[in-house]
């Protein structure tokens, strides 16, 4: 028998040939087309790696016209497939056409069933390279095909489909690959369909509501606006914060603290956390100063265990990675990296409980030969194993774990150090209770309560393995009722109310899974969405004067769309699709249907929409006082597409600069010396930014002077935190 086999990729197809054939493989290509080949049980084996999709969803020209075709037009308009490597096609179809059984090995998940479904698709002749059909042709034709095929007898002019079946697997390991070709399934058409789902409905929402609020500011072409159905309500999370921190109004309280001795010398504070008037603080802080001795009326001694973590799942593990300096998107595509070499399971899931069949001993038995061998034979030696278990339990896949054993050596810097969080996390879900001693102290100094409370580890348990996160220990006197410390010292101290902190990326993760916002696959990518589209900056991310335009114009006149509700009910449907509950048109309509009433609501409210966002983008844009009339000097465009420096009083004045195109430039705050114009700072990626003044006449420019137009030296250096810390108002273009 031939036998094609589909992987989602280059390395995974490698990977999986040299497994089943015992690395006993032969490479060619056919179009550029890499092809893997052996022979297994006298069967022919010919194994593919795709590039992810190859196929994708857009709408037929005659819509891209944006003044031509109104956004609600495309409400109800169709996408078509469109095949973006025909060089791909033509090597599926050259070896799918022969081949008695195509196994569908891609990721197995939404989007890896639908990537393999696809190419299955084109095999098979429903898709193929000159023909763009709707989704619903697709899945007609897709639908004849899929499954096990009629026994029918060949003929010259006939000859049957092929069987397609499907490969399931969460790691790539000689164990999980070999079983799950020995234990082949059938493909997940739902599963399919609901990936298919997301894709029809994000591009509508996307395109409908990105023309809509670009054609209504007049921000067309290069600088179009884009507003998403998961992007807009995460990008809302982020300036509502900002908002709240900008407008928080610190107020002042007051704490006493106190230092005792009795053997050793250690903090104790008022019962009074937090004193709201500054007289009754004073009242307790002379009191307690007219104290020499504390008397203890309370000793309260007792043992704390601390359970270790559930495993990681995708969300856990993202907000973990931010603790080793890494963004979402970066431990993702360096955690796809190490699943595809074999090294942990897949990192896309919801699980946070080992599944019965999961062989833990197995696993921890391969990391003996790694650095980690000491904390295992620890494990180990303490029998049978009692892993922690999570509230999401799954059956797509385990929580991510290691596979196999790794050596730092192999492994980049930043490898290791996600292949080393995921070791350790595996090892702490294995571990015991940290066990610690709390001391709690009750004092009276001179009529004033004081507390104080100690800490110390007894017993480090899972925290042994997984040394992340920073526990402070403070140590206290064994002291009893009556006892005696001596007061050294009692301070009264000022501090005032602090504004919420922003968002980190993993927590921003953490709180889209809560809302419902987009799924485990796809949260790090429309996080980094919005850092590409100049909606966001910095770490922790804030938004920028754009990204708030776009949202408070959204918020005061499409509020809908800035939500969660609506994006997290669309989410739940597509679930169902998924499990084989909702049909795939129905969930489609019901999309439609919402996205038409946000329209109509948009429409009414075009003119102020645009207004907001303009006057937004030209305040951004302000970059200094003119040196001439003392208006705004601000970003324009050419007719051309250019980028220049104008006054605000044009044609009045007619003072401009012209502007590098390339880099973002950021107001520096500073004026020239020389000549009175604004500095700017040049930022390029790869290069030092540069301080420059924008007259290129500058009186010190004739003169030779570095100082007008010059790298940022040591006294003037701008590092990235800097460059990160800037004020969003500042930045006027990219």
């Amino acid at each position: 028998m031939k036998k094609l086999v589909i992987c989602e990729k280059f390395n995974a197809a490698q990977r999986i040939a040299s497994i089943l054939s015992g690395g006993k493989f032969e490479k060619s290509s056919y179009e550029r087309v890499p092809i893997f080949s052996f022979k297994r049980n006298n069967d022919e084996y010919y194994v593919i790696g795709l590039k992810g999709h190859i196929v994708s969803l857009d709408y037929e020209k005659k819509y891209n016209q944006w003044l031509r075709v109104k956004p609600k037009e495309l409400v109800q308009a169709k996408p078509i497939k469109k095949i973006d490597s025909k060089s791909m096609a033509n090597a599926l179809k050259k070896f799918g056409k022969d081949a008695d059984e195509i196994i569908v090995a891609t990721d197995y998940d939404r989007e890896g069933e639908l990537i393999g479904l696809e190419a299955v698709a084109i095999i098979l002749g429903s898709l193929n390279e000159d023909d763009n059909l709707n989704i619903e042709n697709i899945d007609k034709n897709m639908g004849k095909d899929i499954g096990k095929a009629e026994k029918t007898k060949k003929t010259k002019k006939e000859k049957k489909n092929p069987e397609i079946r499907r490969a399931r697997f969460s790691a790539l390991t000689k164990e999980e690959v070999t079983k799950a070709f020995k234990e082949l399934t059938s493909v997940d058409k739902n599963l399919a369909l609901s990936a298919e789902a997301r894709q029809v409905i994000d591009l509508a929402w996307g395109a409908v509501l990105t023309r809509f609020i670009s054609l209504a500011s007049q921000q067309t072409g290069k600088d179009f606006l884009s507003v998403g159905r998961v992007q807009s309500p995460t990008l809302a999370l982020i300036v509502n914060r900002e908002l709240e921190i900008q407008s928080f109004k610190p107020t002042p309280y007051w704490e006493v603290h106190a230092e005792l001795e009795k053997d050793i010398k250690f903090p104790a504070r008022h019962a009074t956390e937090k004193f709201l008037k500054i007289e009754d603080a004073k009242k307790a802080h002379e009191n307690a100063k007219k104290a020499d001795k504390g008397i203890v009326t309370d000793s309260k001694i007792s043992m704390k265990h601390e359970k270790p973590p559930s495993p990681f799942n995708t969300t856990m593990f993202l907000a973990a990675a931010g603790s080793i300096g890494l963004s979402p998107a970066q431990a993702m595509n360096i955690a796809e990296e190490l699943y595809t070499n074999g090294y942990i399971s897949y990192p896309r899931t919801d699980n946070t409980v080992y599944p019965p069949s999961e062989d833990l001993k197995g696993i921890l038995n391969k990391l003996l030969s790694t650095e980690f061998a000491n904390d295992v034979k620890e494990i180990l030696s303490k029998g049978e194993l009692h892993p922690t278990a999570g509230k999401k339990s799954t059956t797509d896949h385990p929580p991510i774990h290691p596979t196999d054993a790794a050596d730092r050596k192999k492994l980049s810097e930043a490898e290791w150090k996600v292949y080393e969080l995921i070791v350790r996390r595996f090892l702490a879900t294995l571990g015991e209770d940290m066990v610690s001693e709390v001391i709690s102290l009750k004092f009276d100094l001179n009529g004033e309560p004081f507390v104080s409370r100690g800490l110390r580890i007894v017993d480090k348990g899972w925290r042994k393995y997984y040394p992340y996160g920073y526990i402070k220990e403070t140590e206290l006197p064994k002291l009893k009722v009556n006892d005696i410390a001596k007061v050294l010292s009692v301070e009264l101290v000022s501090k005032m109310t602090q504004p919420p902190k922003r968002y980190s990326q993993g927590g921003l993760i953490q709180e889209m899974e809560r809302l419902g916002l987009g799924t485990k696959s796809t949260r790090h990518e429309i996080i980094q969405k919005l850092y590409a589209r100049n909606y966001i900056q910095g770490v922790p991310p804030q938004p920028t004067k754009p990204g708030i335009a776009v949202t408070q114009a959204l918020e005061k006149h499409a509020e809908k769309i800035t939500k969660p509700d609506m994006t997290s009910m669309l989410e739940k449907e597509m679930d169902k699709i998924a499990e084989g509950e909702k049909d795939f048109e129905s969930t489609i309509d019901e999309s439609k249907e919402m996205l038409k009433q946000i329209v109509e609501i948009m429409d009414a409210n075009r003119t102020a929409i645009g207004k907001a966002i303009k006057d937004a983008l030209k305040s951004q844009n302000v970059i200094g006082k003119c040196p001439d009339c003392n208006g705004n000097l601000g970003i324009l465009r050419s007719q051309k597409g250019k980028r220049f420096v104008g006054c605000s009083n044009f044609p009045k004045c007619k003072r401009s600069y012209p502007l590098p195109q390339n880099g973002k430039v950021v107001y520096s705050g500073e004026t020239c010396s020389e000549c009175g114009s604004p500095k700017v700072k040049l930022i390029t990626k790869g290069k030092r930014p540069w301080l420059m003044c924008l007259n290129l006449t500058c009186p010190s420019k004739a003169k030779g002077r570095m100082n007008a137009n010059e790298p940022l030296n040591q006294n003037n250096k701008v590092d990235e935190k800097s460059i990160e810390e800037t004020d969003p108002s500042q930045i006027v273009d990219e």
